[in-house]
């Protein structure tokens, strides 16, 4: 069993992964004000949780806000995240069985 306090958790990278096993990786993702990931191509399913700020994130185009507290799910799409404010996202990338 390991914890982590994500709230507290330092980066030394934008997206940093935290942790990593064949069917899952899990990364903390801080966005500073202004901030944004381009779209990519997800391959896997993923969970975006916003652990701090709000986020906007975009999924096969379509718009989707997410404040502090909020959980997203989605299957393989194209993501893409900004923040205006800033904010730091859990994300899961779940491998598609």
């Amino acid at each position: 069993m390991k914890v982590f306090d994500l709230k507290e958790m330092e980066l030394e990278e934008k997206a940093k992964v935290f942790y990593s096993v064949d069917e899952f990786n899990t990364r903390l993702i801080d966005l500073p004000a202004g901030g944004k990931i381009p779209t990519c191509d997800m391959d896997s399913y993923v969970l975006f949780y916003v652990v701090d700020g709000k986020v906007m994130v975009t999924v096969d185009g379509g718009e989707k806000k997410l404040d502090e507290g909020d959980c997203l799910v989605t299957e393989p799409a194209a993501l893409s995240l900004k923040t205006e404010e800033g904010a730091k996202i859990l994300g899961i990338q779940i491998s598609k069985m």
